[in-house]
């Protein structure tokens, strides 16, 4: 039989995400309205160690649906990967009457919450928040859609410059791992090439492609990068190789960073995160346990945590193949 939950406590981990802050408001109102406990914790699992608690009610998640970054605060723990961290993490748990867990953030976190119900049968339910995108099981992930025009946004006026002055830009993206960003973007944007890690260009198709477009008599260029992209060892050595090999083109760097991360989510990422915070508390009432929330064909969904961590996301190729035909 699964234990009954009376009190439920959420934590966020890992870098920050827009729709994180929507996330926490879905969780604790869902609580309310299911007439049970919750209890914020501060700083991810170094405040699970640390027993930074605060018991959050509906009016103590007022205006914050709007809001980028996350009020819980984020750390990354090394304590918390040693068992004697997990152990003091369980204690303050119990202590506080804590039955079960919500953990919103990336795969890491999802492979600590994995861990720690594996060794406590602690339940624990995984709601993805991260700008990258890069989780399988979900076809959004919170603060992808609100990055994804953040970053349109910045190109789009990066071409007005680049426009005014004949220039080639290079603007770096985030994804270290994944090129979800630097596709949809580069797309939404009208970028001459996108570099993606999962796609190697190589740097002679690169620049036949620049030499193609000069030729077809594009003034300037913008090329999209993902910082995981394996064509150079960074975009700098990328603009000078460029520079060395085409020097008519006059070439600019733009690395965009993190302001990708921050601001107001938007209205997807809201709703979204308003849809998987009830989810994830109701599944728990329900006696489900190590499960990540996610979206899929516009349905909230439930996928085992393992297979979350493990699986891998895959980059549209229909959208690799847009983005080659509108580059022409």
């Amino acid at each position: 039989m699964p234990k009954t939950i009376k009190k439920v406590g959420v934590l966020t981990s890992g870098g920050d995400s827009p729709g994180m802050n929507a996330a926490i408001r879905s969780v604790v109102r869902t609580c309310a309205y299911h007439n049970i406990e919750c209890i914020g914790i501060y700083r991810g699992y170094q405040g699970m160690i640390e027993g930074d608690f605060k018991e959050m009610g509906p009016r103590s998640v007022n205006n914050i649906v709007n809001k980028g970054g996350t009020i819980l605060k984020s750390a990354r723990s090394l304590e918390f990967k040693t068992p004697e961290g997990r152990k003091k993490a369980h204690e303050n748990l119990v202590k506080a009457g804590i039955d079960a867990l919500v953990v919103i953030g990336g795969d890491g976190s999802f492979t600590g919450g994995l861990l720690f119900n594996s060794e406590y049968n602690f339940p624990v339910m995984g709601i993805p928040g991260t700008i990258d995108n890069d989780i399988f099981g979900t076809s959004h992930t919170l603060g992808y859609d609100t990055a994804l025009n953040t970053v349109v946004d910045c190109i789009d006026k990066i071409r007005d410059t680049a426009s005014s002055h004949n220039r080639l830009f290079f603007v770096e993206v985030m994804g270290r791992d994944a090129g979800h960003i630097a596709l949809n973007a580069g797309i939404g944007a009208g970028a001459e090439e996108i570099l993606i890690p999962e796609e190697d260009l190589g740097l002679d198709r690169l620049l036949e492609s620049l030499q193609k477009s000069k030729a077809s008599g594009k003034s300037s260029s913008i090329v999209v990068i993902a910082e995981g992209d394996k064509i150079g060892k960074n975009v700098f050595e990328l603009k000078d190789y460029v520079e060395a090999n085409l020097p008519e083109y006059d070439v600019r760097v733009s690395v965009l960073g993190h302001m990708q991360r921050g601001g107001s989510p938007s209205c997807f990422d809201r709703v979204l995160a308003s849809r998987l915070g009830v989810k994830a508390v109701e599944s728990l009432l329900e006696g489900k346990s190590n499960y990540m929330v996610g979206l899929q064909n516009d349905k909230v969904t439930l996928t085992p945590l393992e297979q979350a961590i493990k699986g891998k996301s895959e980059i549209d190729r229909e959208l690799l193949r847009v983005s080659e035909i509108m580059s022409t």
